[in-house]
């Protein structure tokens, strides 16, 4: 009994050995890495995509007159925003006639927005929104949905690639250790990398890998220098900014700015960006990764008609997010003196 057995396992190695490794799933990964996992399953990643079945435990309403019967998977819904995708895998834009309504869900809010009002949308957000997407065939056999993949939502196997050798023998060398920031790029980028692109007076989006190229950090640190890619990105930060900064993180310490309780990201990594909702004129939900602050009051944050970031950030959005009654001649006035080490006399 113990040399069938055996055998039976021989075979499955050679036959896996043969085929090369294979996707196994995220909970293989546990056993081994359980704060890695754990740490993962509180981040934004696993529930970029999500069946019907297993969204319906979360605390998300439903578009008017729409049941969990009717859908088969959910877009987000973990911090932004939700859409609902049917049972023949378009985007649900439209009551149960066919009229246009608002089918977005904005978290932040509670408010539901309109996303393609009355428009047949088909869903093709690969390979963002899932682990070892293809472009070929329909997920399910279901229509509307551009492509297939292992498993919905971001994985352990989407950065790490496919963990069957890894799982079976605890091989390091059979698993992908990429830190570099153009694996983040593959998903937080849109259009072209040299690009930010734009929208409503806001970034578009969470294209951080457009603004990271785009800044002064490019090439000189990667993503994973400050973040802790398992964790949430506003929780797994791993340094603070004077630790490469030390000069301005000195003067700022009992600067009138940090003593209000003003932080290095809210004036050089305003919310610039916008994933679901405007909180204001300068500010919406998204921290950009810009950085460079212009102190010209004349500087311009958008260019080609609004569609594109300069990759600069400006007064308006650095100062009038919290100064929302002044104007950018004040705030260049300001900026004059030292604001890192300012401090009342």
């Amino acid at each position: 009994m113990k040399a069938l057995a055996f055998a039976v396992f021989l075979v499955f190695c050679l036959s896996t050995a043969a085929i090369g490794a294979e996707y196994v799933g995220s909970t293989s990964c546990f056993k081994c890495h359980p704060e890695e996992f754990n740490n993962w399953k509180t981040s934004g990643h696993p529930y970029k995509l999500r069946t019907a079945s297993d969204a319906k435990y979360a605390p998300l309403p439903l578009p008017k007159g729409y049941a969990w019967d009717d859908i088969t998977y959910v877009i987000g819904g973990f911090r932004w925003k939700a859409r609902y995708i049917d049972k023949t895998g378009y985007i649900i834009t439209t009551d149960k006639e066919g009229k246009a309504m608002p089918t977005q869900w904005n978290l932040a809010t509670g408010r539901w927005v309109d996303y393609n009002p009355g428009k047949k949308t088909a869903y093709k957000c690969g390979p963002c929104h899932m682990t070892a997407y293809s472009s070929e065939g329909h997920q399910d056999g279901l229509e509307g949905i551009v492509g297939t993949w292992a498993a919905p939502g971001i994985h352990c196997e989407e950065c790490h690639g496919p963990g069957s050798e890894h799982a079976m023998a605890g091989d390091k060398t059979k698993i992908k250790l990429d830190r570099s920031s153009a694996l983040c790029g593959k998903c937080h980028i849109r259009g072209e990398k040299a690009k930010i692109p734009a929208k409503d007076g806001f970034i578009e989006h969470h294209e951080q890998y457009n603004e990271y190229t785009a800044s002064p950090h490019s090439g000189k640190i990667d993503c994973v220098t400050c973040h802790d890619p398992h964790k949430p990105a506003r929780f797994g930060v791993k340094v603070a900014c004077g630790s490469c900064h030390g000069k301005q993180a000195s003067a700022f310490e009992g600067s009138l700015m940090q003593m209000a309780g003003v932080r290095c990201v809210d004036c050089h990594m305003p919310k610039a960006g916008k994933s679901a909702e405007a909180k204001g004129k300068f500010m919406a939900d998204v921290r950009t990764h810009n950085w460079k602050i212009s102190l010209d009051p004349k500087a311009m944050m958008f260019a080609e008609e609004g569609k594109v970031a300069t990759g600069i950030l400006t007064l308006d959005f650095v100062c009038l997010q919290c100064h929302g009654g002044r104007d950018m001649k004040w705030a260049a006035m300001k900026v004059k003196k030292d604001i890192h080490s300012y401090k009342k006399k």
